[in-house]
């Protein structure tokens, strides 16, 4: 009669580490435990290193939970300003007639004076992050195209490559820093920094796309005959051209965001009217230049998610218009947190 395994013979086999026969069922189990054993010892080795990092970077920020706690009452008194109180027909509510006043006596809006349109910051933000866009588009499509291995072979395909990976190191605020000599700190400047920043982002999104396209297309136009440029532009552009619409309406997007942390070192717009009421610690008028800033961002994001939608090929997804989605958002936000969207 054979003696019963020993606890370590058990535990090894558990793991996946015990020799405990020759058939192939047997083997196979065993590394099937082996494997498990090997991705749980790398789980936890990657939550001891997590730990230990988050550990040591609270160290190095100096995080203190007690210093929190004692400026609970200076945070109290600074959301008072963000929202000023007031009553309406005797209910405790939010002045916002504070807000108003301030966009209004500031033009972070518009203003019309002896017949002509003054645009406020709200416009100069917008501006920034359009024109940036715009300008950085073409330098965006000519380097996404010639790093595809498509149309530049390997590796000479990675000059340009490396030249967005460049830019996509340097953040936009850096590349504001490093342009303000050319033209100053000025919206322009802050153009130009998201022209660049465009450029080295939306040319690896199209990159990522061209490098996913069917090879068919392409067979057929070269087999006609067509030049190198007619072979990209009716053989590879043709078939991304939807996918390079929703890229650019998400990186305009992106750039108005983008805009307005320009603004706050001096590209003008709501970032800088935000700092400068940060600076003087005019809290009722932040909560202003935040809201302002909510409303631009969602508006622009709103009309970009209608145009990825309109662009999709599924007719389930809701295609309704721009105006239509404008007027039926605060109707669909509170049916979708009661759980029944329309």
């Amino acid at each position: 009669m054979s003696a019963p395994p020993s606890k370590w013979s058990s535990l090894a086999a558990y793991f996946g580490y015990a020799d405990i026969g020759d058939s192939p069922a047997e083997q196979k189990l065993q590394d099937l435990k082996r494997r498990k054993t090997k991705r749980r010892l790398w789980a936890f080795a990657g939550i001891v290193i997590t730990y230990l990092l988050f550990f040591a970077s609270l160290r190095l920020i100096e995080f203190k939970l007690a210093e929190l706690v004692g400026q609970l009452d200076q945070f109290y008194d600074a959301l008072l300003g963000y929202f000023p109180p007031t009553t309406y027909f005797g209910i405790p509510f939010v002045d916002l007639g504070a807000y108003v006043s301030f966009i209004i006596e500031e033009n972070l809006i518009l203003t019309v004076e002896g017949g002509q349109i003054i645009w406020g910051a709200m416009f100069v933000t917008m501006a920034v992050a359009f024109a940036g866009t715009v300008l950085g588009l073409p330098l965006a499509l000519f380097f996404g195209v010639m790093s595809s291995e498509r149309v530049i072979p390997y590796p000479f395909n990675f000059v340009f490559r490396g030249t967005m990976s460049l830019i996509r190191a340097i953040p936009g605020l850096v590349w504001f820093l490093i342009l303000i000599p050319l033209a100053g700190v000025t919206p322009f400047t802050g153009a130009l920094a998201i022209m660049v920043d465009t450029t080295g982002y939306l040319g690896r999104l199209f990159t990522d796309e061209l490098e996913e396209i069917e090879d068919g297309p392409i067979e057929g136009i070269r087999s006609t005959g067509a030049s190198s440029s007619q072979i990209v532009s009716f053989g590879m552009l043709s078939q991304v051209f939807r996918q390079f619409i929703a890229w650019i309406a998400f990186d305009l997007e992106h750039n108005v965001r983008a805009a307005i942390g320009l603004g706050i070192i001096g590209a003008g717009g709501l970032g800088l009217e935000l700092y400068v009421q940060r600076q003087t610690f005019n809290y009722t008028e932040m909560m202003a230049c935040i809201i302002l800033i909510f409303l631009l961002a969602g508006s622009v994001e709103l009309v970009s998610q209608r145009v990825r939608s309109a662009l999709r090929d599924d007719d389930d997804v809701e295609k309704s218009g721009i105006i239509e989605a404008f007027a039926n958002a605060p109707r669909n936000i509170l049916a979708s947190t009661m759980g029944r969207r329309e």
